[in-house]
């Protein structure tokens, strides 16, 4: 309880012990330990017809040892958010990198790629180069797209909206907004909120 009201609320080491009746030091190692035993583990198998999801999402980080500044200017980690399309879980999580890199090179260094395998993955148009399924592009001089690819890739965007719906649900969890842990912590912390998302899924 204490580890996910930490979570949720965001609130400091020093609001937060008093709520549990413990010192403040106490509710640090409280956290540190059981925060990583509620995380996500990956899935290591995908059948052969499973679609994934793959996006990057930033979360403003204090540790500057983990973080960048990235695109809002604030320092932050990239992390690769893998999801089930169909049941819209999270299956993988990649570890976290500097908010100043791009997806396409987040998605294989963070350890995503490696996790889904050969699973048939779909992305927006930052993935370009990666082999993934991204949305069709326009060729140098060319006006617009053919009908069929305006077709699939409104389709494509529909499906893809489902990574964002599950964003927008993990960053009610406070602590994503803007995480003071230090090192690992805000790995723990996304692996253990997505673990907690899935089961939300479950009902």
């Amino acid at each position: 309880m204490l580890v996910t009201a930490y979570w949720r609320t965001n609130l400091t080491l020093r609001q937060l012990a008093p709520l549990f009746g413990v010192s403040k030091s106490t509710a640090g190692r409280v956290i540190n330990h059981l925060g990583p035993l509620l995380a996500l583990q990956p899935r290591k198998r995908f059948a052969k017809d499973t679609v994934l999801i793959v996006d990057g999402t930033l979360v403003p980080t204090r540790d500057h040892t983990v973080a960048e500044r990235s695109k809002n200017y604030r320092y932050s980690t990239n992390h690769q958010v893998v999801i089930d399309a169909d049941t819209r879980f999270v299956v993988a999580l990649g570890r976290p990198l500097p908010g100043n890199r791009n997806d396409c090179k987040a998605w294989e260094l963070s350890g995503a790629k490696a996790a889904v395998g050969r699973a048939t993955v779909i992305a927006d148009g930052g993935y370009r180069g990666t082999g993934l399924i991204i949305p069709h592009r326009r060729e140098h001089g060319q006006a617009e797209l053919p009908a069929w690819k305006e077709e699939h890739n409104a389709s494509h965007r529909k499906v893809r909206a489902r990574v964002e719906h599950a964003f927008a649900r993990m960053k009610e969890w406070k602590i994503v907004r803007d995480c003071r842990l230090k090192g690992e912590g805000v790995h723990h912390a996304m692996r253990g909120i997505a673990r907690l998302h899935n089961l939300t899924l479950v009902g």
